[in-house]
C-alpha cells in the first residue's frame, strides 16, 4: 500500500494536481453523462463522520462513492461514539482499520489535523470552519466549463472572510488568479492565511490579491463573483448583529451591473434570498449557482479517485 495522503486544505495540492482534477472532475462528468461505468474503488468503503449538517456534500461524497464502485458509511456526530466524547484519535485508528478513507466535516482545523495524525487511511476536509476546499474544486470546474479556462479572468467574493473566502485565497495563490474581497470590518478574512498567499503570489509573479471594504471596488471589472450566507453554522447567535455589519453586502442586480459583461455569480448554498444575494440574481442569466451545486458530485469523483485510489 502505497504512503497515504491527506486532503486537509488545497495546500495539499500542487498546482500541476489542482488543474488535473478540475479536468479529471470534467471528464467524470462526461463518461456519467454518456453512461459509462468507471469503478476504480471497487470494494472500498469512506466513512463520513458529520458534525455538522450537510445536502450537497454528503450526497455528493455518498454517490460519488457508490458510482466509482465503492461505499459510503454516514457518521452523524450524536450517532456515534464521537458525538459522545470518544477521544478523536481513538476513532480515527478505529475507523482506519474498517474502511479505505475518512472524511469529516466538522468545527475547527485542528479536529481534521487530529484525526488525519491518527488515521492510518487517507483524510478528507468535506469542511471546517477554517477551509472548504472540495467546495472551490467544484467552482473552479464549473468556471472552466463555462469560459473554458480559469485564467486570465478576475475572481471576486462578497461577504464574510469565512472558510469559502479562505479557500478562494488559497487557489489564488496556487494557481496565480486576480483575487478581490470585500469583507466589512470586524470580519476580514485569517491573516495568516492572507499573508502566506501574498508571500506565494510575490514568489511566484502570479495573481494578486486585494482586500477593500466596499462591494462595489471588488466587483468592479470582476468576470466571476461569489458570495456565501452572512452566519455560517455555529454563528447562528451572532445572525443579528452580522446582519447589520453585512447591511450593504447583498449581490443584487445593481451591483451586479458593475462586474465585466457576461459575469458569472456563484454561491455555494444553503442561499438566504434576500439577505447577502437577491433571488432575481440567484436566478437570473448570470447565475451558475445549481450548475455550481451539481458539479459538486464530479470534484468529489475526482477528489476520491485521487486520494482513496492512490492508496491501494
Amino acid at each position: 500500500m502505497a504512503t497515504k495522503r491527506d486532503f486537509l486544505s488545497l495546500d495539499d495540492l500542487p498546482e500541476v494536481e489542482f488543474r488535473a482534477l478540475l479536468a479529471r472532475a470534467i471528464e467524470l462528468k462526461d463518461m456519467r453523462s454518456r453512461g459509462e461505468v468507471c469503478q476504480p474503488l471497487l470494494g472500498q468503503t469512506l466513512a463520513m463522520i458529520f458534525e455538522k449538517a450537510s445536502t450537497r456534500t454528503r450526497v455528493s461524497f455518498e454517490v460519488g462513492m457508490f458510482e466509482l464502485g465503492g461505499h459510503a458509511v454516514y457518521l452523524a456526530g450524536q450517532g456515534s461514539q464521537i458525538g459522545r466524547g470518544e477521544p478523536i484519535a481513538d476513532t480515527a485508528r478505529v475507523l482506519s482499520g474498517y474502511c479505505s478513507g475518512i472524511l469529516i466535516r466538522t468545527f475547527g482545523q485542528e479536529r481534521l489535523e487530529e484525526l488525519a495524525k491518527w488515521a492510518t487511511v487517507p483524510v478528507l476536509n468535506g469542511l471546517t470552519d477554517m477551509f472548504h476546499p472540495c467546495q472551490i474544486l467544484a467552482d473552479l470546474q464549473t468556471v472552466l466549463e463555462l469560459r473554458g479556462t480559469i485564467d486570465g479572468l478576475r475572481y471576486c467574493w462578497i461577504g464574510d472572510g469565512n472558510n469559502m473566502a479562505h479557500s478562494w485565497i488559497k487557489a489564488a495563490a496556487i494557481l496565480g488568479l486576480d483575487l478581490a474581497l470585500a469583507c466589512p470590518d470586524g470580519y476580514k478574512p485569517n491573516e495568516s492565511v492572507v499573508l502566506a498567499a501574498q508571500s506565494r503570489m510575490r514568489d511566484s509573479g502570479r495573481g494578486s490579491l486585494k482586500i477593500v471594504d466596499e462591494p462595489a471596488e471588488a466587483v468592479s471589472t470582476s468576470d466571476v463573483i461569489s458570495t456565501d450566507v452572512w452566519a455560517s453554522m455555529g454563528q447562528e447567535d451572532e445572525a443579528a448583529a452580522r446582519r447589520k455589519a453585512f447591511a450593504h453586502y447583498c449581490l443584487d442586480s445593481s451591483l451586479l451591473m458593475q462586474a465585466n459583461s457576461g459575469a458569472h455569480v456563484l454561491h455555494c448554498l444553503p442561499a438566504h434570498r434576500g439577505e447577502e444575494i437577491t433571488a432575481e440574481v440567484l436566478e437570473g442569466e448570470q447565475s451558475a449557482v445549481f450548475r455550481q451545486a451539481q458539479n459538486r458530485l464530479h470534484a468529489q469523483k475526482a477528489v476520491l479517485e485521487a486520494f482513496l485510489g492512490a492508496n491501494v
